[in-house]
């Protein structure tokens, strides 16, 4: 059985405080531990994360193995990160890239997103729901696999 992997990137820190217009006011604490208590129930191993630093998130992204799966909220880094769309076509693990505000009715620079192409699909625009579904998808495959 794999380790389901949550990764937040940058700025996801400021969940509830920053731009509740577009992001909420649901903390990154709040939905880290809905996640946490789901996987839980399920009986699957969870690893949640959140940085800053773009080398952090592609050095745990390494880490994983073709059993695990990933959930990501690259963040800012949806647009410009070669890198870390690299880093996940490396390790072949599969991948559900979410984002809490729909970034296809947004700024035409954070419509296109350079990690969508490596992943499995792409949920956004749902809030924390775009998470829940995530880990749906991510449990139900999991599970599947013990």
């Amino acid at each position: 059985m794999g380790k389901l992997w949550v990764l937040h990137g940058p700025n996801m820190n400021l969940l509830g405080s920053r731009e509740p217009d577009k992001y909420g006011t649901q903390t990154l604490e709040d939905i880290n531990q809905d996640l946490i208590q789901r996987a839980e129930t399920a009986g699957i191993p969870i690893q949640v994360a959140q940085t800053n630093f773009e080398g952090e998130i592609i050095q745990w992204i390494h880490s994983m193995g073709p059993e695990d799966f990933l959930i990501i909220n690259p963040g800012a880094w949806t647009h410009y990160s070669y890198a870390i769309r690299d880093a996940i076509a490396s390790v072949q693990v599969p991948t559900i890239e979410v984002h809490l505000s729909n970034i296809h009715a947004r700024e035409e620079f954070r419509k296109t997103s350079v990690i969508a192409p490596v992943c499995r699909g792409q949920i956004s625009g749902l809030g924390g729901k775009s998470y829940s579904l995530a880990m749906q998808y991510a449990l139900d495959l999991l599970t599947q696999q013990a």
